[in-house]
């Protein structure tokens, strides 16, 4: 049909430019790969860049990272997928020199290389802090789960295996009852029913003595879960409700002027709790500040990361966690009852002073208990809003002038939060759509760990890219 735009004949003869760099545009972000890694002194990073004088030659180990580089900022993270890459893809071929390495020297060089791969994600980190990119006195951090290589189904804790003990258990149960009634009606279609129950409970009862042998090697393990195809990875709750996922715990510390991550960790550990000081620390470090403000959610909150921060000049902002049991019971919270630093006391809603009565040690922490005499407590109006008790104790941990200058920050910048959500959500919801469905491709812990690196070099090089061009990135690298 005429009036539509025409291709070129397949059969005719056509001359294409005679250098390929004519086909890669001076904007193109493969140019930024490319003397991005030649700037690197790789031999210092921990890659072996002396060639072996036996065998066949190998591929350079800049090549590979290139490679490596294109195909993550790209969305091509499978070794095989890369392989194909080279073969078709005219960046990689000017990238490469048209070599096309196969997909097993292309993996075995991520898996053989993993320190140093996270090395050049930090190089690419100071660069960014040579380019004044990022906002020296404040980052966000958070944590987001990433889905492992480890079908839920192949991952174990206590109370999964007792479920599926329930289950098993019931499921004899039927089959035996069936098998029974089969046996009383003793018919030519009972015999067959009887044969199928049969076969049915021998692989129940297969399945109960496999899942005995699992819980012995669960209660081997320190945290009591077990997974099969990726032993590092863990049993993770997530943010929807009764909803779980088998993974991994990614840390990350984004300055809030261009929302590049400054600092990243894989862990295993399904909460927040022990991660503010670690990733605050990294920041710090890496920023080579002597002080630094850390924005954080309630998920941070915990009295002993915090007090390492103020001691190590990082101010918090976290929100306080609601845990309480007095007021989920509709009882007065502590944070009814002020505290008044002059004389070391408690003032409850009735207005009666609570004074230090003893001390104690829980988990590490030194405690103080305040609370009035008993009589005060048992005339007291109120005593129903406040203590099912003879009277009420209010505790106080020694640092708790450290939480109470917290909470008073967060009283006076409560536009902090906002400036969290809108830094830190931005890196992982980035990540998590250019991974996929599947998230990590790699197992263990340490693997996942290379992944996690490239990832981040690929996000934070996307993000500089926008920020300066390709064209002025590539002056600032070569400068």
């Amino acid at each position: 049909m005429s009036g539509f735009i025409k291709g070129d004949n397949r059969q005719q003869a056509t001359l294409f430019p005679e250098l390929l760099d004519d086909y890669i545009a001076d904007d193109n972000s493969v140019r930024v790969i490319d003397v991005f890694i030649d700037s690197l002194k790789l031999d210092q990073l921990g890659f072996e860049i002396v060639p072996k004088n036996k065998g066949r030659p190998g591929y350079e180990p800049a090549l590979m990272l290139k490679l490596y580089v294109y195909g993550y900022l790209n969305r091509v993270q499978s070794s095989r997928r890369l392989e194909r890459e080279t073969q078709r893809n005219v960046e990689l071929m000017w990238l490469l020199g048209r070599l096309a390495p196969d997909f097993k020297t292309i993996a075995d060089f991520r898996k053989d290389n993993g320190d140093a791969i996270k090395q050049v994600c930090r190089e690419f980190v100071l660069l960014c802090k040579r380019l004044d990119l990022f906002a020296d006195t404040m980052i966000a951090v958070d944590g987001s789960k990433f889905k492992a290589v480890n079908n839920a189904d192949r991952a174990f804790s206590k109370a999964k295996i007792k479920r599926r003990r329930e289950m098993i258990d019931q499921s004899i149960s039927k089959y035996l009852e069936g098998i029974n009634k089969a046996d009383r009606q003793d018919t030519n279609e009972s015999r067959k029913t009887k044969v199928r129950l049969k076969e049915r409970l021998a692989k129940v009862e297969k399945e109960a003595k496999r899942l005995e042998l699992l819980e012995r090697e669960l209660l081997e393990t320190p945290d009591q879960q077990l997974s099969l195809t990726d032993p590092d990875s863990r049993i993770m709750a997530t943010r929807g409700r009764s909803s779980v996922m088998v993974g991994y715990n990614v840390q990350t510390a984004v300055d809030t002027a261009n929302h590049l991550i400054v600092a990243h960790e894989v862990t295993n550990i399904g909460n927040d709790r022990a991660q503010l000081f670690n990733m605050s620390e990294q920041a710090k470090a890496i920023l080579g500040v002597d002080q630094l403000d850390v924005l954080a959610d309630r998920g941070y909150y915990s009295g002993n990361e915090i007090l390492n921060c103020q001691n190590n000049n990082i101010t918090t902002y976290v929100p306080k966690s609601f845990t309480s049991n007095s007021k989920a019971a509709g009882l007065y919270d502590k944070s009814d009852f002020i505290y008044d630093k002059n004389s070391d006391t408690y003032r409850c809603p009735a207005n009666q002073v609570l004074t230090k009565r003893f001390r104690s040690v829980e988990a590490g922490k030194e405690i103080y208990r305040y609370y009035a005499s008993q009589a005060t407590c048992q005339d007291c109006p109120l005593k129903s809003k406040c203590t099912k008790g003879k009277e009420r104790r209010v505790s106080r941990w020694e640092h708790e002038d450290v939480l109470d200058e917290l909470e008073k920050r967060m009283v006076n910048e409560p536009e902090k939060m906002g400036d969290r959500r809108a830094t830190v959500e931005h890196p992982f919801g980035t990540i998590k759509s250019w991974m996929g469905h599947t998230h990590f491709q790699m197992k263990t812990m340490a693997r996942v760990g290379i992944e996690m690196s490239l990832h981040v070099l690929s996000y934070n090089l996307k993000r500089v890219i926008a920020i300066m061009g390709v064209e002025n990135l590539i002056k600032a690298i070569e400068a």
